[in-house]
């Protein structure tokens, strides 16, 4: 429960009108890069709230909404926009209208938060500033780093950047937060070889990546370590696709693709994982006879909790009553967070969605409303407590 309120805390009003925009995000997602649509409706918004400057198309599709002009201390708070390429299965009244895409991460949540807090902030100005930023493409680790080379960015100037990410199986409002590592790094390693094909019949006469496939598919996985998670020796390397040769039976073929994700705790790690599966590739495609070829996607960097940003935040939780503990962090996915760590001191929380919700990424997830109000009093405590500070 929460046992203390914020001059900049939402009313009953700002929830209802960002529970009621929650659900038209969800109706209408739009995927990484894609989506222009939720980045005018999100700027609409945060100018019908009063915002001092909004500034839109950052590294994309981004919305940063500044609200506060001061000389006190400037907070970052961050939210996505995007959505995932999987059909939604929940089937409620406001389920995706887009085939095949959904809001099944509950970013369309983590942008409400910031929908009813900008209308708080609109009638309260910080003594500093607070930044609202929604980030584009979260999802497959672009975002990030576009909204950094964006030279608009580096205006903004705050002093904290923090976010939010709701997770199932954590009881509905409480809070995991640890300083340390937070999400892993990860990359998508793609690996295509090329031999020549040759007719069914006579295989022998051409050059079939088969065997090299074969050798990766057990050698790939085999390079992540038996130190378990969150040591920080953690690594896993996931064959995530196989791909070769045509749809013919009369075609020996003669190219492949190996699709791996490389996955660890550090991105130092990280950099020596990728020298070794590299040289596995090589190795491989040699005996093989064939070319290989390697590039990757979906790069993430390891993101990792600063301290003086964890203290900010356990100030806040512990002010409102919020039950928290490390619990849920690290996390062995990765996130798109890690690299705005270079704006300022750091640090993401997760937000307890409910113990029987639908994991994340699953057909039937959908972000609870109720979890609006939870999220906009933890950053409008943070806020206002950071005026002090």
């Amino acid at each position: 429960m929460l046992v203390r309120m914020s001059r900049f805390t939402p009313d009953s009003d700002d929830l209802a009108h960002a529970t009621r925009l929650r659900r038209r995000l969800h109706r209408n997602p739009e995927l990484s890069g894609r989506e222009a649509g939720t980045a005018r409706l999100i700027a609409a918004e945060m100018r019908a709230s009063g915002a001092d400057e909004v500034l839109t198309g950052l590294g994309g599709h981004g919305v940063a909404a500044v609200f506060g002009t001061g000389p006190g201390r400037r907070v970052l708070i961050r939210a996505e926009l995007d959505a995932l390429p999987i059909p939604e299965e929940t089937g409620a009244a406001h389920a995706s209208e887009v085939p095949g895409v959904a809001h099944l991460c509950g970013h369309d949540g983590h942008m409400a938060i910031l929908v009813a807090l900008a209308r708080a902030l609109g009638r309260d100005r910080p003594d500093g500033a607070a930044i609202l930023l929604f980030q584009p493409a979260e999802e497959d680790g672009a975002g990030a780093r576009a909204v950094l080379a964006d030279p608009r960015t580096a205006g903004l100037r705050p002093d904290l950047v923090v976010s939010l990410h709701n997770l199932p199986g954590l009881p509905l409002g409480h809070v995991s937060l640890a300083a340390g590592p937070m999400a892993c790094a990860s990359r998508g390693m793609r690996v295509r070889l090329k031999g020549r094909a040759a007719h069914a019949s006579q295989p022998e006469t051409g050059v079939s990546p088969r065997m090299a496939v074969v050798d990766l598919l057990q050698s790939l996985p085999a390079l992540g370590s038996e130190a378990p998670f969150p040591d920080d020796d953690f690594a896993l390397v996931t064959v995530a696709r196989v791909a070769m040769g045509q749809k013919a039976f009369g075609v020996s073929p003669g190219e492949a693709e190996v699709w791996a994700t490389l996955r660890c705790l550090h991105d130092d790690r990280m950099a020596a994982l990728v020298r070794r599966a590299e040289t596995l590739v090589r190795k491989a495609a040699a005996a093989a006879g064939v070319t290989p070829a390697i590039d990757y996607q979906e790069v993430f960097s390891a993101a990792t909790n600063h301290p003086a940003a964890v203290a900010a935040l356990r100030g806040a939780l512990d002010d409102l009553g919020v039950a928290h503990g490390p619990t849920g962090q690290p996390w062995r996915p990765s996130e798109d967070f890690g690299l705005l760590s270079r704006l300022g001191p750091a640090a993401m929380l997760f937000l307890g969605s409910g113990q029987l919700q639908p994991p994340l990424h699953d057909p039937q997830f959908d972000f609870p409303d109720a979890l609006i109000a939870h999220g906009a009093a933890i950053w409008a405590r943070l806020i206002e407590r950071d005026q002090s500070t």
